[in-house]
């Protein structure tokens, strides 16, 4: 019998290797040629990666390190370059790839910009772990007249990721192979020498804008305090991406139309509940839920907040209403804070989950006020650090969206009304001859059945006294 090897300290060989990468500039390299032969290889990755960047249906032919002469004599050398063709028609994009804590350069996507217009592309795509505020907006700005007649898109290798595992283990890859290069490149990018790291920092002004909101004297004009409303709007856009990776499905920020066109809007919004609330706030609305989970970072209390609000049922007793919620929170933690809001009322009644499910009473609304909705929240310390870690601020607001989610929000379901009954007399008045006389036949054999059975019952009572009494 031959020798059992122990293999548990060896490294897998895998398809795309991650060990011997030197410097910043392979690293760079091989995230590019995995990424773009994935995309060649796997057809649905390759269109849920290209589609919303305008990509023709069809077989993806990928390129790095693609060499280009521009009509002045400078070169121009594009990380990579992706082609499609259907029919005579036919969709290219540069690539412009960015790894670890590298950022993208404005002059660079510019140039591209320019070759993409000299060649006739369509468009140019960035890679890296910058992260866009909003869906759709580009992390590195530039001159808006070479937009004219090239597209620019940006994708953190976050969204990459997310997008690889949505499509690998929720929508479905057709051919087993390409299944099992899909799963490559994702073991790929999850490994930390890959360079894709998720979101790790907010910034070197966090310490001292958090200090500021938390002392009261941060200004609305202060460049730093914009900075730190820029951070928080990239790790909540981190946050959406993560728990639709997890959750499998679309899981979206909410924003206000006017936010969704101008990021700007959307920052000074931030600023300025920082300066006046010292709170920084966001929400998350997730597929067949309740309601938008709501979050908010309290800087002066140091706490983060997350709740979600339903409507309560429209009918019964008060404390059936509040049954009705406790009964979908068997099973979560007795810190959760329950709310209830009465009609026609500014004020609501709070207490612990523990002690309601003591005292129902608890929530009942001043003036016995008929209940119409009620909130349910976690609230949790606030980690002081900026970056990654014990005690981070990052990882203190993920945990918790992380635990109310699975906790308390997939448990919640809305109140429906019963279905409306129909009335006995009212299907006889309504039910042609053929179905009365059925039903009057059935009604019939009812109650022979019934007398039936009271004559066995008299008889066997009969038998039971003969018995007794002899």
């Amino acid at each position: 019998m031959a020798n059992e090897l122990d293999t548990s300290s060896w490294e897998t060989a895998r398809l795309i290797p991650v060990s011997g990468m030197r410097n910043a500039e392979e690293q760079e390299c091989r995230a590019t040629s995995a990424l773009l032969a994935v995309l060649a290889s796997v057809d649905e990755f390759g269109m849920a990666f290209a589609k919303p960047c305008g990509a023709l249906k069809g077989r993806f032919d990928a390129y790095i390190e693609t060499l280009f002469e521009m009509d002045d004599g400078s070169t121009v050398r594009p990380d990579g370059l992706i082609r499609t063709v259907r029919g005579k028609r036919s969709w290219t994009a540069l690539i412009e790839v960015k790894t670890g804590s590298n950022e993208l350069n404005r002059e660079q996507i510019e140039a591209y910009l320019d070759l993409a217009k000299e060649q006739g592309f369509d468009c140019v795509i960035t890679i890296s772990n910058q992260i866009a505020r909003i869906p759709g907006e580009h992390p590195v700005e530039v001159d808006k007249r070479k937009l004219r007649k090239v597209a620019l898109y940006h994708m953190s290798w976050s969204r990459v990721l997310t997008e690889a595992v949505l499509q690998k283990s929720y929508r479905g890859v057709a051919d087993a192979d390409q299944a099992w290069i899909l799963g490559e490149l994702i073991r790929y990018l999850e490994h930390p020498n890959a360079g894709a790291v998720d979101f790790r920092d907010m910034g070197e002004h966090w310490v001292g804008v958090r200090d500021a909101v938390k002392n009261g004297t941060l200004r609305h004009s202060d460049k730093k305090a914009v900075e730190i409303a820029g951070k928080w709007e990239e790790l909540i856009s981190f946050a959406v991406l993560r728990l639709g990776r997890q959750l499998g499905t679309d899981v979206q920020e909410v924003l206000s139309t006017v936010e969704r066109k101008d990021i700007s809007i959307r920052i000074a919004n931030i600023v300025d509940t920082m300066a006046t609330r010292g709170v920084m706030t966001g929400a998350i609305r997730i597929p067949n839920t309740v309601g938008d989970i709501a979050l908010r970072a309290d800087l002066r209390a140091q706490q983060i907040v997350v709740s979600v609000s339903t409507d309560a049922p429209q009918t019964g007793r008060t404390t059936t209403r509040i049954n009705w919620l406790l009964r979908q929170l068997k099973q979560s933690a007795p810190d959760v804070r329950l709310e209830s809001w009465g009609m026609r009322s500014r004020s609501s009644m709070s207490d612990l989950l523990a002690n309601v499910r003591n005292k129902q009473s608890l929530l009942i609304p001043s003036n016995n006020r008929e209940i119409v909705s009620f909130t349910v929240s976690l609230i949790r310390p606030m980690g002081l650090k900026r970056s990654v870690g014990k005690r981070s601020f990052i990882d203190s607001v993920l945990d918790t969206i992380d635990d109310f989610y699975g906790d308390v929000v997939q448990h919640l379901q809305e109140w429906q009304p019963a279905a409306p009954k129909l009335e006995k007399n009212k299907v006889e008045e309504t039910d042609p001859p053929a179905v009365k006389e059925a039903a009057a036949a059935d009604s019939s054999d009812a109650q022979s059945e019934s007398n039936q059975s009271v004559e066995d019952t008299m008889d066997n009572a009969e038998g039971s006294l003969h018995s007794s009494g002899s």
